[in-house]
């Protein structure tokens, strides 16, 4: 989708449409959850501070996220998807794999899928939606994001290896600033020069990541689109309207953001062994700190102790301006079966 959360608050406020809005955040704090076009053509982008966004765009519009319109409109997105085919894997409430191989319309052309899908998003929700079509999930996320907004890329077989080559590494998925830094320190800037590096080679510089990068320069991604994808944890946080410096008041609003959680794991019917404390200081580093126990944790007196001792088991480097907690080792989680060995008598 695009521009998800701005556009669905655009379709709701129609006094919205055609302005700079940014989901999230504020002119004082907290981060941009998304931004409308709008808003991006002055450089607004989600997971930016609020001040910055507000600086690079003084007539920015700020809006509170209402989570719950995003995840009823996602639903009727994914009715859609179902339409064509059962293989989705939703990777967040506004993007998705389908793999339509085969497909319900018995339609040979995905190009031409992909297209239908686009069209009745806007005539049924009158969102807009962008798409990459492609031989696996990895070429077809890159091509995605070529004719963002409202367009679509499809990347045929024989032009996989030539567009892959020409493709600076930036625009490679799962290659962020970080790594395309480094790539570009050692001459690595487009497909081509990936290409042309020995599998060894990039072992040695970028670790098990360099095996991965050797492979999907190459076309080569064999991950399957699984529609029975298990969500790995649940979380709750919150960024505060001043700085935290006292333990004392951090523990009072963990012991809110837990209940928080509280509710979505009952929501959820779901459960966790591993208790993570999530810190973001007033410097923008981040910190977490976890514990795992031997039974499953849901309720807020379950697992609110076990906060009050990772907070408190290190010193904070500085003052604090966000607080998570989360839960993972799901009881969703799948796990090998236990084998256990019956007696019988002969």
């Amino acid at each position: 989708m695009d521009a998800f959360y701005a556009s669905v608050e655009q379709l709701d406020n129609p006094e919205l449409r055609g302005k700079p809005v940014a989901v999230g955040g504020s002119e004082v704090r907290g981060v941009v959850s998304a931004a409308s076009y709008e808003a991006r053509k002055f450089g607004v982008k989600s997971a930016m501070s609020g001040v910055l966004a507000k600086k690079k765009c003084p007539h920015l519009i700020f809006v509170k996220p209402r989570y719950a319109r995003y995840k009823e409109i996602s639903s009727k997105i994914r009715e859609i998807f179902y339409d064509y085919t059962d293989l989705v894997e939703p990777l967040s409430l506004d993007e998705a794999y389908l793999d339509v191989t085969e497909n319900k319309k018995g339609n040979p052309s995905a190009s031409l899928i992909a297209q239908e899908i686009r069209d009745r998003i806007w005539e049924e929700l009158e969102l807009r939606a962008s798409a990459g079509i492609s031989i696996n999930k990895f070429i077809a996320k890159v091509a995605s994001d070529i004719n963002k907004p409202n367009g679509q890329k499809t990347i045929k077989p024989n032009e996989v290896l030539d567009f892959l080559e020409e493709l600076p590494v930036g625009k490679f998925y799962g290659v962020g600033k970080v790594t395309a830094a480094k790539m570009h320190n050692h001459g690595i800037f487009n497909g081509l020069d990936l290409k042309n590096r020995t599998l060894e080679d990039l072992v040695s510089l970028f670790g098990k990541s360099g095996k991965h990068y050797y492979n999907i320069v190459r076309g080569i991604h064999n991950s399957e689109v699984k529609p029975d994808r298990v969500r790995k944890s649940i979380a709750a946080e919150r960024t505060f309207n001043e700085n935290l410096s006292s333990e004392i008041y951090m523990l009072k609003k963990l012991e809110l953001i837990a209940e928080e959680l509280e509710r979505r794991m009952m929501h959820s019917k779901t459960k966790g062994k591993t208790v993570t404390l999530k810190i973001k200081y007033s410097d923008f580093t981040q910190q977490t700190r976890s514990k795992t126990v031997g039974n499953y944790l849901q309720k807020k007196e379950e697992f609110y102790p076990l906060i009050k001792d990772l907070l408190m088991q290190d010193h904070l480097k500085n003052s604090v301006r966000l607080l998570g907690i989360s839960l993972s080792n799901l009881d969703t989680e799948k796990k090998d079966p236990i084998w256990v060995q019956l007696q019988f008598e002969f």
